[in-house]
């Protein structure tokens, strides 16, 4: 009996002290925090101090962000680059109308982390705060607040797609201080964007594409219940020029996959084509989705009746390698029996190298793609479309 008083006395000491040290801490973190301090080591004191330095309201955010951080920010984040993190992302649920009715699971995983994947840690939620929130101050809905800093956000941070940036998975401000970024890079740009202002996004992306070689990272947004792509070069909510490629991921091969990002562990890791070997960036594998909006576009093209692709591509000259600074942005017209059908723009050296300028042609039929050259010359190029897409490249400089 003796025994058995003992053991339940140290099993409430260790209760009482584990009630003391996350006092107002929902109970079902406790022991998630009580390993995030053990793999914190010497920079213990920290944790703690985020934990008990953070007010009533806002401790099971900060529990939360503790409780599936990486072991690496366990090790070096200070209690001060926390608090400000969570306390600044508050304000933001606070003031704008979209973020106050955001469900905790959604808030807590897509709003308030300070990373999406192994980037560098930036302390950037003031400083885009202070840049974004005055952007979207008069927007009414969430759909509003998204496109306005989809269609700013290039103006307001500066930076383009390049293939001459230092390297994938830079930071914010790495991205800012070259003007430069990937693919990756941007998505940290914009998700940071969007979290400042109390919009959930989260990073989204595929190591491999299915049907050709090359990964892309992109953005999701959480809009009323579901979750949308975007990209930091926008063309609307689930629309993209990648779209044709996420659709047909191979459901078989997990490097096929389409892959979304989460701060709470889950099924999977992001796989970061960079350095395979982090585990510590977690995911959900949302292929399902991407092959349903790309059958939906299939059918919606379909209707259009028999129809061949052209893709148009184009660059400074012949001699160019394919490089993105040689790419040039310039409109170019379709006709068919001297009269114009559709106009268009090549991607030029800001967008990503996958993205290319697409027409939908009448199987059979002759058309002719018309544009300017670098001396002002129209230049046209006749194409008939035959039985399959047609990849055509055209030269500024002839």
């Amino acid at each position: 009996m003796k025994k058995i008083i003992t053991i339940l006395l140290s099993t409430l000491a260790l209760w009482s002290c584990s009630e003391s040290k996350f006092n107002g801490v929902n109970p079902q973190y406790h022991t998630l925090l009580e390993k995030a301090l053990e793999k914190a080591g010497n920079n213990k004191t920290e944790i703690e101090k985020a934990i008990n330095g953070i007010s009533k309201e806002q401790k099971d955010g900060m529990a939360y962000l503790i409780a599936y951080m990486p072991e690496r920010d366990l090790k070096s984040l200070s209690a001060s680059y926390l608090i400000n993190n969570v306390e600044l992302g508050y304000k933001a649920k606070e003031e704008f109308p979209w973020a106050q009715n955001l469900p905790d699971s959604i808030f807590f995983n897509d709003v308030l982390p300070y990373a999406l994947m192994n980037e560098r840690r930036d302390d950037w939620r003031q400083d885009f705060y202070n840049r974004f929130a005055p952007i979207v101050k008069d927007c009414k809905t969430i759909e509003e607040a998204i496109k306005i800093v989809n269609d700013t956000i290039i103006d307001v941070v500066k930076v383009k797609y390049s293939t001459e940036r230092e390297k994938p998975d830079q930071s914010p401000y790495e991205s800012i201080d070259q003007g430069l970024a990937s693919c990756s890079g941007l998505s940290v740009l914009l998700a940071d964007a969007f979290r400042a202002v109390g919009i959930p996004a989260r990073l989204a992306g595929t190591p491999n594409w299915t049907l050709k070689q090359g990964n892309h990272n992109w953005n999701e947004v959480w809009v009323n219940g579901r979750w949308y792509f975007t990209e930091y070069y926008p063309s609307g909510l689930d629309q993209g020029w990648f779209l044709a490629d996420a659709g047909v991921a191979d459901v078989n091969k997990p490097e096929n996959w389409i892959y979304a990002s989460s701060w709470k562990p889950a099924e999977h890791a992001f796989p970061l084509v960079w350095d395979y070997d982090i585990r510590y960036v977690h995911a959900y594998n949302v292929t399902d989705r991407y092959i349903g909006l790309w059958k939906a576009e299939e059918a919606k093209r379909a209707s259009l009746g028999d129809k061949i692709t052209v893709r148009v591509k184009m660059f400074k000259n012949k001699e160019c390698t394919l490089i993105s600074d040689n790419r040039v942005e310039t409109q170019v017209t379709l006709s068919k029996d001297n009269e114009v059908i559709e106009n268009g723009t090549t991607a030029g050296p800001t967008k990503d190298m996958n993205d290319i300028l697409e027409f939908y042609l009448d199987k059979g039929k002759k058309y002719t793609l018309t544009y300017i050259d670098s001396k002002g010359k129209p230049v046209s190029k006749n194409i008939t479309a035959e039985d399959k897409p047609l990849d055509i490249t055209l030269y500024k400089t002839i």
